[in-house]
């Protein structure tokens, strides 16, 4: 029998989850392993899911201002036609359109997301996997576009990159912002845009999700909403932190890290040590 998320473990995973969230590590492979290195259950797609509600409310918060203008300026462009070619009013529309991919793939796979995908060898393969990834994206990548740049081809690569995440260990922010830096974009735009760009599917994802807490065995109200205040409140210091970051530093730090971390948690699955 499966038990419910402690008070404890819940601001355990509130604080691992708003720490790794926006970081190219995974956040969901850190509340994995983290669960697993204390012995404690997987505590589920469900309390995921909206723990994650409070790291984009985070976004909200941090990008207000960006947001608003967005959103208003796409919904006046329906009436005036000279906002069209506005950058806001384009951006709204690469936001939708990039969202598609992660919410017909979520849609269709909802299912193995919640089960079969939880797996530690797996996450251990996606760590090194897009660490690797990112590594190169990074080194190789041109950055010399702005989001000033940005239009409808580049707007779906980000959203199809960002539809990656839905396989745990492979990081909303590192797929999403490895497209941007293979696309040429900057350090600092390709994470300002993943960060947009993801609002609306976890927002989405979380508030579905809500249906089940309660009726989860291993998630209840009470200790789902805590770890979602922590979330929230560690995840806006490291927005904050990581797009200052990104404006003189590579990315080096986090692929090696995602590389290393993988191999010792296959290390530890090999050994018996952890379990999948």
């Amino acid at each position: 029998m499966t038990e419910a998320v402690t008070w404890f473990e819940a601001i355990v995973l509130g604080i691992v989850q708003g720490l790794t969230e926006f970081l190219p590590i995974s956040s969901t492979a850190h509340v994995l392993i983290v669960s697993q290195i204390f012995g404690w259950q997987d505590p589920g797609a469900a309390f995921s899911a909206v723990t994650q509600i409070g790291t984009e409310i985070a976004v909200l918060v941090y990008f207000r201002n960006d947001i608003a203008r967005i959103i208003t300026t796409w919904y006046r462009s329906f009436r005036d036609t000279s906002l069209r070619s506005n950058l806001d009013a384009r951006m709204g529309w690469y936001i939708i359109i990039g969202t598609i991919p992660i919410s017909v793939l979520g849609l269709l796979f909802s299912k193995q997301i919640e089960t079969a995908a939880r797996n530690l060898w797996l996450v251990a393969i996606m760590l090194i996997v897009f660490g690797v990834i990112l590594g190169f994206a990074d080194a190789l990548g041109s950055r010399k576009h702005d989001l000033t740049e940005l239009n409808r081809r580049d707007g779906l690569l980000f959203g199809i990159g960002q539809a990656f995440a839905l396989i745990p260990g492979v990081s909303r922010s590192g797929a999403t912002i490895s497209t941007g830096l293979a696309l040429g974009y900057t350090r600092e735009s390709a994470a300002r845009y993943a960060f947009l760009l993801a609002i609306p599917a976890v927002l989405a994802s979380g508030f579905y999700e809500l249906t089940k807490i309660g009726r989860d065995t291993t998630a209840s109200w009470g200790p789902t909403l805590l770890a979602t205040v922590i979330a929230f409140c560690v995840g806006i210091a490291v927005i904050s932190w990581l797009l200052k970051y990104v404006t003189t530093h590579t990315y080096k730090p986090f692929v090696l890290y995602r590389i290393i971390l993988g191999f010792v948690l296959i290390a530890l699955l090999a050994t018996g040590i952890l379990v999948s």
